[in-house]
C-alpha cells in the first residue's frame, strides 16, 4: 500500500485525479442500486432488467471510433469538465422516472450518462500514459481500480441502506451532488500535457488508427485479452439472483448492496496481495483462477451468505486481470494514438460486458438456470487464459517491469 500512497505524495495531477475519482464513483453507486431497485419494484422482467444493464456499456460502444479522435486533439481538462456536466443532468433528470411508462426516459438518461463516463474514463486513462511510465504506469492503473472497488464497496453498502430508508430519488440527488463536487475539483486543476497535431482531418485520423493496428497486430491482440474481463458484467446477473434466490429473505436493495459490496472487497485486496507477483507469464492463471471463482459462485448461488464468499473470491482477481491488461496495451502502442487505441480498446471491453450482459438476460428468459449461466462465463476466462497463452508465444509483447 506505501507505493500507491508514494505515487500520489509525488504526483500532484494523478493525486487530484484520483480524489476526484473516488468522490464521482462513490456517488454513482447510489444511481446503480436506485435503478435495479426501481426495476425490481416495477415489476420487470429479465430482459428489461438485462437491456438495463447492456444499456451502461452499449453507449461507450457507439461512440468509441469518435471519442478517440476527438481525444487525441482536444485538450484533457476542457472536455472531461464538459463530461463531468453532461452526467450531473443526466443524473439528476432520472428522478423523473416513476413507472412502467417512464421506461423509454430511464434507458434515454442511462445511455446519456453512461456515454459521458465511458468517455471521461477514455481520457482519463489516454491522460495517464502521458504523465507516468513503466511501473508507476501500472501501480496507477492499478490504483485507478482500487479507487473503483473502494468506492464500489462503501458506495453499495451504504446505497443500500440509503435506497432502503429514504428513496430511489434521494439516491438520484445524491449522486448528481457528488458529480458537482468532482467538477469543482477538476475546474481549479491544472494540467500541462502536449496535444500532438497531425495536421489529419477526422476521416484521416480514424483510417490511420486501422492502419496502425494493422501493422501492429500485437496492439489488437492485447485489445482483445483486455476485452474478456468485461465478462465481469456482473449486474444483471445479481439482480436476477436477488430476486430469485434472496428477494424473501431480504430487502431487495439491501441484498443489492451487499452481493455488490462482497465482491467489491475482493477487488481491493486482490491487487493489494498479488500486484507484485504478477508478471507477463503469471497473468494466464490469473484467468484460470477468475474462471474456478466464478464456478464456485454458481454451486454457491443458492445460499445467500455462502454466495458472498463466492462474489468476494470472484473480486480477488478482477482488478489485476483488468489493470495488467491495461497497462500492457499502454506500453505496447505508440503515444501520438493513445487516444484513438484505448478508445478502441473500451469498445471491446464494453463490447464484451454488452454482449455479456444480453446473453444473461436472453438465457435466463430461454429456462437456462442462472447456475449454468455462471459456468458459462467462468468458461470464458478460461478460454481468456488459453489465448493470452497464445498471444505470448506469438506476439512481440513488452514486459511492464
Amino acid at each position: 500500500m506505501n507505493e500507491y500512497i508514494k505515487l500520489l505524495q509525488s504526483h500532484s495531477i494523478l493525486r487530484r485525479l484520483s480524489i476526484i475519482q473516488l468522490i464521482a464513483y462513490f456517488g454513482a453507486w447510489f444511481s446503480n442500486v436506485a435503478i435495479y431497485t426501481l426495476l425490481l419494484e416495477m415489476g420487470v422482467d429479465a430482459r428489461v432488467i438485462a437491456f438495463t444493464a447492456m444499456l451502461h456499456f452499449l453507449a461507450g460502444v457507439i461512440q468509441a471510433p469518435f471519442s478517440g479522435v476527438i481525444i487525441d486533439s482536444v485538450k484533457p481538462k476542457k472536455l472531461m469538465l464538459f463530461l463531468i456536466g453532461i452526467e450531473i443532468f443526466a443524473t439528476l433528470f432520472l428522478i423523473l422516472v416513476n413507472s412502467l411508462q417512464d421506461l423509454w426516459l430511464l434507458y434515454t438518461l442511462i445511455f446519456i450518462k453512461m456515454a459521458a463516463a465511458s468517455f471521461y474514463f477514455t481520457t482519463e486513462m489516454s491522460l495517464l500514459p502521458k504523465i507516468l511510465k513503466g511501473d508507476k504506469l501500472q501501480k496507477a492503473n492499478e490504483l485507478h481500480s482500487i479507487i473503483w472497488s473502494f468506492s464500489y464497496t462503501l458506495g453499495m453498502a451504504l446505497s443500500g441502506f440509503v435506497v432502503y430508508l429514504f428513496g430511489v430519488k434521494v439516491a438520484f440527488i445524491l449522486d448528481a451532488s457528488m458529480f458537482v463536487l468532482g467538477f469543482i475539483l477538476l475546474y481549479n486543476l491544472e494540467i500541462k500535457v502536449e496535444i500532438i497535431k497531425s495536421g489529419e482531418n477526422l476521416l484521416q485520423m480514424m483510417k490511420g488508427t486501422f492502419s496502425y493496428l494493422k501493422r501492429t497486430p500485437q496492439a489488437l491482440h492485447l485489445m482483445i485479452i483486455h476485452a474478456f474481463v468485461g465478462l465481469t458484467a456482473f449486474d444483471a446477473l445479481v439482480a436476477l439472483m436477488v430476486d430469485k434466490y434472496y428477494a424473501s429473505a431480504i430487502a431487495t436493495s439491501l441484498a443489492l448492496g451487499l452481493m455488490h459490496t462482497s465482491r467489491a472487497i475482493g477487488l481491493v485486496i486482490g491487487p493489494i496481495l498479488i500486484s507484485n507477483w504478477v508478471n507477463n507469464k503469471r497473468v494466464v492463471y490469473i484467468f484460470i483462477m477468475q474462471g474456478i471463482a466464478v464456478w464456485f459462485w454458481a454451486y454457491m448461488m443458492h445460499d445467500f451468505y455462502l454466495s458472498l464468499i463466492a462474489s468476494l473470491c470472484v473480486g480477488f482477481f478482477t482488478t489485476t486481470l483488468w489493470s495488467y491488461t491495461y497497462t500492457l496495451l499502454q506500453q505496447n502502442i505508440e503515444e501520438k494514438y493513445y487516444g484513438r487505441i484505448v478508445a478502441y480498446n473500451d469498445m471491446l471491453f464494453l463490447s464484451a460486458a454488452a454482449f455479456t450482459s444480453f446473453m444473461i438476460g436472453f438465457l435466463a428468459t430461454n429456462d437456462f438456470s442462472l447456475e449454468l449461466i455462471t459456468i458459462f462465463i467462468g468458461v470464458g476466462f478460461m478460454l481468456g487464459g488459453l489465448y493470452f497463452s497464445w498471444i505470448l508465444k506469438s506476439q512481440k509483447i513488452k514486459d511492464i517491469r
